[in-house]
């Protein structure tokens, strides 16, 4: 057990070697360590606690007033206090002296809200990039372009794939005789994706065209005929870009994000039964609660067709 008369600089070293736990042990983004260390630090100044046996529930509940006086949004006081009980759980490993990590509740938030197109929405989407190529004398360079988008949306729904994970991907990591390819997902998890036949056939279309050597296997290509430079990767700005110039050539009056295209995949299988287990291993989710808010999307769809079907031929008393 630790001694209660831990100085100030030992406490500061166990918030050092917590975070670098957080990035050896559990591979958390260095953006995730760095909202970490400035979570911890707005408690440790507010709280004026030197050792971890002066965090108390009382000192966590007026900690918790003055984040909701800051005004910031419940989700962001709730990253506050997740940074705060993760620290305490390490202590608690650690055999520090603190209040237990259970004592932290997070705050109540509104049910998650998700928007989503619905199945003919995501089919003119597909197809609009095939649509502008039809209509247009493209040049050569702009020939390549709805190829690209095409197999960009093909992607994107056929896998799930963060926007990030898209962008990082380089031709000799999709393979499309197999079908499948591994993708490193947040705090560098790997999963396994797989791809469609309509994804597979719009990415070979695609790569066919392309006269680069490049290994991103998304880029931009310069415009005119005499420009020479080298394609560059796509960044998530231009793929959102790229889906809301598309999402108007097939009418869709919502703004269509890659994340949207995320939530229409895991809806699509928990609607066609996959098991929230599954759902949750393709999407890389952490924790299967993540993953069961498109449960309730799911239960939306139940209950129309429960409302429709059910019990149609008794009579109404």
């Amino acid at each position: 057990m630790q001694d209660q008369g831990m100085s100030y600089n030992n406490w500061m070293k166990l918030i050092v070697d917590y975070l670098e736990y957080l990035e050896i042990e559990k591979g958390r983004s260095i953006k995730t360590i760095d909202n970490y260390r400035r979570y911890l630090a707005r408690f440790i100044s507010y709280s004026g606690a030197a050792n971890p046996i002066d965090i108390t529930e009382e000192v966590i509940r007026k900690y918790r007033i003055w984040l909701n006086r800051e005004h910031l949004e419940r989700k962001t006081q709730n990253y506050h206090l997740i940074a705060l009980r993760g620290f305490l759980k390490y202590l608690v490993r650690r055999h520090v002296a603190t209040i237990a990590p259970e004592a932290i509740e997070l705050a109540k938030t509104a049910a998650h809200q998700l928007d989503i197109i619905d199945t003919d929405d995501v089919e003119r989407l597909l197809h609009a990039p095939s649509r502008q190529s039809s209509k247009m004398k493209l040049a050569q360079n702009n020939v390549l372009s709805p190829l690209r988008d095409r197999a960009i949306l093909e992607l994107l729904f056929s896998t799930g794939l963060r926007v990030s994970e898209l962008c990082a991907l380089d031709r000799e990591h999709v393979s499309l005789q197999k079908g499948e390819f591994s993708v490193r997902g947040k705090g560098s998890k790997i999963r396994v994706v797989f791809v469609s036949e309509n994804a597979r056939s719009a990415i070979s279309r695609y790569l066919e065209k392309r006269g680069d050597i490049s290994p991103a296997l998304f880029v931009s290509m310069p415009r005119g005929k005499t420009n020479h430079a080298e394609p560059t990767r796509l960044t998530p700005r231009t793929i959102q870009r790229i889906l809301q110039q598309n999402a108007l050539r097939a009418g869709i009056a919502k703004k269509v994000t890659p994340h949207m295209l995320r939530h229409v995949f895991a809806t699509d299988l928990l609607m066609n039964g996959a098991d929230i287990r599954s759902v949750q291993a393709l999407l890389g989710h952490a924790n299967v609660a993540t993953t069961q808010i498109y449960t309730h999307v799911t239960d939306k769809q139940l209950r129309e067709v429960h409302q429709a079907f059910h019990g149609v031929r008794r009579k109404k008393e």
